[in-house]
């Protein structure tokens, strides 16, 4: 009976043993894949007027791994990189599109390009050296300068109003436009048709249109449009 005893503690001995020697699983915890969002990016330059309100993008990495299955933000964790100067990353996964205007990649046309962001991270399998590289794209605009990317594909469209009535545009930009008050300038797309709608009949100038309507409908030049409006 003793030997029952003995031989059942023996064996519960082993079965610790047993399961204590297994490998853990946080220790194999595996990164099968690494994500950056948002994917992509678009800013005006620096130097294009008006400056934007807020040059930067805050990135997150997001890892998937298994051993066990799981979801983690790892974006303080990861190593980021930028293959461009037309940005820098002030920190872990913060682009900001003001550069030093030294550093900029196209001279004269300003801090303006494309770059790929990297985020990297250990697979993290018992020590593996494997990296995982997740990749996105930052693109930064001056759309006053054709050497920018998109350069040149927008154009201001100007409103010059005489007497007592206002002019607005379609799409909005142009607004309440008057003798001394209102919005008279704004930007658009190059090719946009704009309809710039008046309080009474005018007398247009350079109107492509006609003039005998309180409407203009202006397309939108390269190199900019000018219309007036006489009350």
């Amino acid at each position: 009976m003793k030997r029952s005893y003995i031989g059942l503690a023996l064996g519960a001995l082993v079965a610790v043993g047993a399961v204590l020697s297994l490998p853990s699983c946080a220790h194999d915890q595996k990164v099968v894949s690494l994500t950056i969002t948002p994917t992509t990016s678009t800013f005006a330059s620096p130097g294009f007027t008006p400056p934007p309100a807020n040059p930067t993008q805050q990135y997150v990495a997001t890892a998937t791994y298994i051993h066990p299955p799981a979801t983690k933000d790892v974006t303080s964790q990861a190593t980021w990189a930028i293959d461009n100067d037309v940005a820098t990353m002030s920190s872990p996964g913060l682009f900001n599109a003001t550069p030093p205007p030294a550093t900029s990649p196209l001279g004269t046309a300003g801090p303006c390009g494309v770059a790929d962001i990297s985020a990297s991270i250990p697979e993290g399998t018992g020590g593996s050296s494997n990296i995982v590289i997740a990749l996105a794209s930052v693109t930064v605009n001056n759309a006053a300068n054709d050497l920018c990317p998109g350069g040149g594909k927008i154009g201001t469209l100007s409103v010059g109003v005489s007497g007592s009535g206002s002019v607005s545009s379609l799409p909005s930009g142009i607004n309440d436009c008057a003798q001394g008050s209102g919005t008279c300038i704004a930007t658009f797309d190059v090719g946009a048709s704009v309809v710039l709608t008046a309080t009474s009949v005018p007398t247009w100038q350079n109107c492509p249109s006609g003039v005998e309507t309180n409407t203009c409908v202006v397309t939108i030049a390269t190199g900019g449009s000018a219309v007036g409006a006489t009350f």
